[in-house]
């Protein structure tokens, strides 16, 4: 009994960093459907790019997140079209996914936009048992499959204008089963009744916002801010400004409420090709004991605008 609690527990912490079973992202504002399928397109020409995070450095095993997205916009149908790719490997576990979203822009008065996005994700979860094998023994989770592939569902909506966004979206809608695990516990004195163990998707909530203030004719500031939301978590809040120089080099501040501060600094090369780097500072206690949990990040993006 003890070694399936402990199992459960670590799986469980595997595919959940800072309580998401999703990926994050310190630069999310930068990645397009992220965290909301409708603002796919929402700046009306294409781009792509990827990104590198790792997390924990002061511990082994610790996070390690690449990502590829990208989105297109096709003016004929209003139609904004995006998606990404990833990879994240924490200690013996890892998981691959793929999101795909589709927008629908409607246009409003002064360039501005509501857009309403579904999308479909597709998530493999595995973890070796080679690794585990050793401190778990024969531990019932260890005997069922170390593989589990899964679909799900999310919708959004954005309001964007040229200075302003506000969006809400929701994730993992349909909250697939995993299945790595599926048990009946009863209390040691029998008091407790028979209940099933089950690991699953659950549903993300996000709501997000930026506004763009032209400090002067070389200078904007963009104030950003991101809140998330799943059931049984704590909430969690991150906001931050983003200050851009002449569209040729940009630096960032930002923090995630009880966890992390977030310094970020890029250049645009040639205004299509974006280079960026995020540093975060961890403040739980477990970047005192461990002697360095931060993480880094570096950002790649081209964008297809007309020279």
């Amino acid at each position: 009994m003890k070694h399936y609690i402990f199992s459960v527990v670590f799986l469980l912490a595997a595919v959940v960093v800072s309580a998401q079973q999703l990926a994050t992202s310190s630069m999310y504002e930068l990645q397009g459907t992220l965290h909301n399928p409708s603002v796919a397109g929402v700046e009306k020409h294409g781009m792509i790019g990827a990104t590198y995070r790792t997390m924990w450095e002061g511990i082994d095993g610790g996070p390690r997140t690449a990502t590829v997205f990208g989105s297109a916009y096709i003016p004929s149908v209003k139609l904004g079209i995006g998606g990404y790719l990833y990879s994240d490997v924490t200690g013996p576990t890892k998981q691959i996914g793929l999101q795909m979203a589709y927008a629908y822009h409607i246009p409003l008065k002064n360039d501005a936009d509501f857009s309403l996005g579904i999308e479909g994700r597709f998530q493999q979860f595995s973890f070796d048992k080679a690794k585990l094998q050793a401190s778990l023994g024969n531990d019932p989770v260890l005997g069922s499959t170390n593989s589990k592939f899964t679909g799900d569902a999310g919708f959004g909506i954005a309001y964007t204008s040229k200075k302003f966004q506000a969006g809400a979206s929701v994730s993992q809608l349909v909250q697939s089963k995993m299945d790595f695990y599926k048990l009946s516990l009863t209390g040691a004195t029998g008091a407790l009744p028979n209940r099933t163990e089950e690991a699953r998707l659950y549903r993300h909530y996000y709501l997000h916002t930026s506004y763009k203030w032209d400090a002067d004719g070389s200078t904007t500031i963009i104030p950003n801010a991101i809140l998330t939301y799943l059931p049984n978590a704590p909430l969690e809040f991150q906001a931050g400004a983003r200050v851009e120089h002449s569209e040729i080099f940009w630096w960032g501040l930002a923090f995630r409420a009880r966890q992390s501060w977030m310094i970020s600094a890029g250049v645009h090369i040639a205004k299509v090709f974006t280079v960026g780097y995020s540093f975060d500072i961890y403040r739980t206690p477990l970047s005192i004991y461990d002697n360095g949990s931060n993480a880094h990040e570096i950002l790649l993006r081209y964008d297809f605008l007309k020279k």
